[in-house]
């Protein structure tokens, strides 16, 4: 994700980084089911349009929001292409597997405390 932004971003790839962090931070995560930021806080993050550069030409109302709203895309829309390419990259071996009741199959069973049953529910 980070080298497709440094390459669309060309040399100025370094003050887009605070974009790309707060895009990643802020994207969902199946493995943790949220966005980081709002794993660790328990809320969503607030709007990084005030994280703009001032330089020479100050860019004011419309113009900033535009430009890290354009931006935030961008980096989002980076973050999906590099899921996809990962999806598709873990899919090539994969193989769908059906299986009927009757079936003997392996389990792996964890050391649980307690009472734990295994069957068919409803049974």
């Amino acid at each position: 994700m980070l080298r497709d932004c440094v390459l669309d971003f060309g040399k100025g790839w370094d003050r887009h980084l605070p974009l790309v962090e707060f895009s990643y931070n802020n994207s969902y995560h199946t493995n943790i089911k949220a966005a980081p930021f709002e794993a660790l806080y328990g809320r969503n993050c607030r709007s990084p349009v005030c994280w703009a550069e001032v330089r020479d030409a100050q860019l004011t109302g419309p113009a900033i929001i535009h430009e890290t709203t354009e931006k935030i895309v961008q980096i989002k829309s980076k973050i999906q292409a590099t899921r996809d390419q990962q999806k598709s990259y873990a899919n090539i071996r994969r193989k769908p597997l059906e299986f009927q009741v009757g079936d003997i199959v392996m389990l792996k069973v964890s050391p649980w405390k307690g009472v734990v049953r295994f069957g068919k529910r409803g049974s």
